[in-house]
């Protein structure tokens, strides 16, 4: 078991003005490797995605999946008193992360450039929709509306309806980019002296994930398809029904997997001479045709049955799990990924980071109240229990 002077990030001090998805995505990372993180939070609300569901003991899903280990300051920064607070913890930060709405932290006085002015070696990390600059720079962002602006929507579902993702992949992936942007800035400044600032938006951190069909469209002269549960470009992966009415999804990534199917399989060795299927471009073009022919195949077994054959040829398969089975898969269970963090209406699981350091336990540490550390951080920066009170009664924390 590591202690917390073991964590890589024991040190460093994080600031965040952050709300919903991909700030305190890319800050609860920060916060399981080891950094102090001070969320601030609207006084009274809080951050917005409190309220998105109840779900877990009263708190919202989102907000228990993204800020434990924090500690959270309410200040209202339409206030001098507020931004007074704000600059003494800046001083002694080392990151400041914001994804306020656009330009809102340039006019508080919080951009990049004059940050490194009057705090040389404060890191600050932007999170944006569009970028800071350019045509979009004003422009209002969430995560299902870049998911149509970034072309993910054009090749997500069915062939007759386009599909949202599941899950806030724009900001998922913003908060991913964000979170190793700030980790490259902490090594360059301490292997270097330099400060560099991060930037990222959501749109070119979706745009990246994009790239397969970007590419495929822009070099090949069509999109890809969409084609559902089924891979766009390869064929056949995807889900199949075997004969208990259980779908399982196979995928075959190259020609010897694909004999492999054939003969050990489905026992259709003739597929394999096929020359419509002889190459995966091949099989994408006949897919219509290919697809009957293996549905047909697998209904001799059970779905069990069915993977255990493909297990066996050595072809890559899956069962189509519900968020239920996901919580109880024997991966999680037997690799000990499970850990209990402390909410605000009582413990929760919680998935242990996925990166693993050797040696290092994550830090675990409980969700955080709206503005429950207010007291605790005001008192270090001087201020008395009278003030303090002060700055409550006024709405101030």
């Amino acid at each position: 078991m590591s202690t917390v002077s073991d964590l890589p990030l024991d040190g460093i001090t994080v600031v965040s003005l952050e709300q919903a998805v991909a700030a305190p995505y890319a800050s609860r990372q920060l916060a399981d490797l080891g950094a102090r993180v001070i969320k601030i939070e609207r006084p009274g609300t809080g951050d917005f995605a409190r309220g998105y569901d109840d779900t877990v003991h009263g708190e919202s899903s989102y907000f228990v999946w993204l800020n434990r280990s924090k500690e959270s300051l309410t200040l209202d920064l339409k206030t001098p008193q507020g931004m007074q607070i704000l600059w003494e913890l800046l001083t002694e930060a080392d990151v400041l992360v914001q994804n306020l709405g656009p330009g809102a932290s340039a006019r508080m006085g919080l951009g990049a450039a004059a940050l490194a002015e009057s705090h040389p070696r404060l890191i600050v990390c932007d999170i944006s929709g569009y970028g800071a600059d350019g045509p979009w720079q004003d422009r209002k962002a969430y995560d299902l509306l870049v998911q149509a602006e970034a072309g993910l929507l054009s090749v997500t579902g069915s062939e007759d309806e386009v599909a949202k993702a599941g899950i806030s992949v724009a900001d998922i992936a913003a908060g991913s980019f964000a979170y190793s942007g700030i980790l490259a800035a902490l090594f360059t400044r301490a292997t270097t002296g330099r400060v560099r600032p991060v930037s990222v938006s959501l749109f070119e951190a979706l745009a990246e994930w994009m790239g397969s069909p970007a590419y495929y469209t822009r070099y090949g002269g069509t999109s890809p398809l969409r084609t559902g549960a089924r891979h766009a470009t390869i064929a056949p992966y995807g889900p199949f029904v075997a004969g208990d009415g259980e779908a399982v999804l196979l995928a075959v990534q190259n020609h010897r997997e694909w004999v492999r199917l054939c003969e050990e399989v489905l026992e259709r060795p003739d597929l394999v001479a096929d020359p419509r299927f002889a190459r995966n471009p091949d099989r994408v073009a006949h897919r219509d045709e290919l697809e009957p022919i293996i549905a047909e195949g697998v209904t001799g077994f059970t779905s069990a049955e069915l993977a255990a054959r493909l297990e066996a040829a050595g072809i890559a398969n899956a069962r189509m799990n519900t968020m239920a089975e996901l919580w109880a898969h024997p991966v999680l269970a037997e690799r000990k990924r499970w850990r209990e963090v402390a909410t605000p209406g009582g413990p929760a699981e919680a998935l242990v980071p996925p990166a693993s350091l050797a040696g290092i336990e994550p830090r675990m540490d409980p969700v955080p109240a709206v503005g429950e550390h207010s007291e605790a951080i005001l008192a270090a920066l001087g201020r008395t229990p009278a003030e303090v009170e002060a700055l409550r009664a006024a709405a101030i924390i």
